[in-house]
């Protein structure tokens, strides 16, 4: 299917939007690989430059979910393909699937997780983290005993972080799910029964 909302290229932008990519790059540059590419963005970033504001404000919260939070890389990572498996949110899942494997997560854990299984060979803390984000996914809430685990491994900051992971991953997919956002390489998560 087409994109919905077809990128910008770079000199189109309004004042408003250079500014936002100015700092967008300001920002991740350090985690990106420096300075900005010429064109447009990939990802959730070519939907949300078309509210500039929300797109600074957004990524902002991004940089800290993503390189600074309470919870490693590999369980942050393990959250964040939960949540994009979820959504079938393809981009999402074409970002960090790559990402998940090298901060440590199995190859095993991470193509169960793509056919929405539960996978085997968790560690335990990652046990913890796929129950705590996957009651929150589904039943919109956690049980008492999936939240003693986790405020006993992680305490009330990585609960706070892990909530807030689920739900700037969530925005993204949403937003990239609406938006159409393709992969580069045309693939797609297995669509499960809506």
């Amino acid at each position: 299917m087409p994109a919905r909302l077809p990128p910008i290229e770079l000199e189109n932008y309004s004042p408003e939007q250079k500014a936002a990519y100015d700092e967008f790059y300001a920002t991740r540059g350090k985690h990106l690989g420096g300075a900005p590419q010429p064109g447009s963005f990939a990802g959730p970033w070519g939907i949300f430059i078309r509210s500039p504001e929300l797109m600074t404000l957004t990524q902002r919260m991004g940089e800290y979910l993503r390189y600074r939070c309470a919870i490693s890389g590999r369980l942050s990572e393990l959250a964040i393909l939960l949540v994009a498996r979820h959504w079938s949110a393809d981009f999402e899942w074409y970002a960090h699937a790559k990402i998940g494997l090298k901060e440590g997560l199995s190859q095993a854990t991470v193509d169960a997780i793509r056919e929405a299984r539960r996978p085997d060979d968790l560690k335990a803390d990652e046990q913890v983290i796929h129950d705590y984000v996957s009651e929150l996914l589904v039943t919109r809430r956690v049980s008492d005993t999936t939240y003693a685990r986790a405020e006993k491994m992680f305490g009330d900051k990585g609960l706070i972080d892990i909530c807030g992971v689920i739900g700037y991953y969530s925005m993204l997919a949403m937003t990239m799910n609406v938006g159409r956002v393709d992969t580069p390489d045309g693939s797609r998560l297995p669509r499960l029964p809506e």
